[in-house]
């Protein structure tokens, strides 16, 4: 009796499965041609370019002070200059190095500070884009009594019909024949 009911619990199971609508969909094509997606790549760039004109501009202004040390160095090996000139000229190497560690130190904080930033950033944008792509593979799905989508990157195998990817990139005012496909790398 046991096993009868378990192969009718199976069978129900199975029959439940075969009735389910699955579609799989390139997350990548879709990512790619999500409407943010350059503008989202060029603000990043020019983020990125900003924080990098920064830190030029500290790392020249160190550059500046290690030429200004060199000239103090030279001046203090002039012979002829007084004990009480390369006193003076001791004190402001010594400042000067100071300087140069503590600006040092802060183009390093600068440069971490940047990276972080530039990270949540990226973060923030990757996640707002997934949200509306997420948002819009749910309503493909409902519109076209899908049960279940799934990125077809997990999936280990799934036949080329259940690829659904065109018509969700309809539904994102997408062309399909025009889209960049998540394969075509660096276009």
């Amino acid at each position: 009796m046991k096993n009868m009911v378990f192969a009718v619990a199976v069978a129900a199971s199975l029959a439940a499965v075969a009735e389910l609508k699955i579609g799989t969909v390139d997350m990548m094509t879709l990512v790619r041609n999500q409407s943010q997606y350059e503008a989202n790549k060029q603000l990043l760039l020019s983020t990125e370019k900003d924080y990098q004109k920064r830190i030029d501009a500290m790392r020249s202004d160190m550059e500046s002070m290690q030429d200004e040390g060199k000239k103090l160095a030279d001046e203090y090996r002039n012979p002829m200059l007084s004990q009480a000139a390369k006193t003076k000229l001791e004190n402001e190497m010594m400042s000067l190095q100071q300087k140069l560690v503590a600006q040092q130190q802060k183009m390093r904080s600068e440069a971490m500070r940047n990276q972080q930033d530039l990270s949540d950033l990226e973060a923030r944008l990757l996640k707002a884009q997934a949200d509306d792509i997420k948002k819009r593979v749910a309503a493909f799905a409902d519109k076209n009594g899908y049960d279940c989508i799934l990125e077809a990157a997990v999936a280990i195998f799934a036949k080329p019909e259940l690829d659904v990817t065109d018509g969700v990139l309809k539904e994102m005012g997408v062309d399909p024949k025009t889209a960049k496909r998540g394969s075509d790398e660096g276009k």
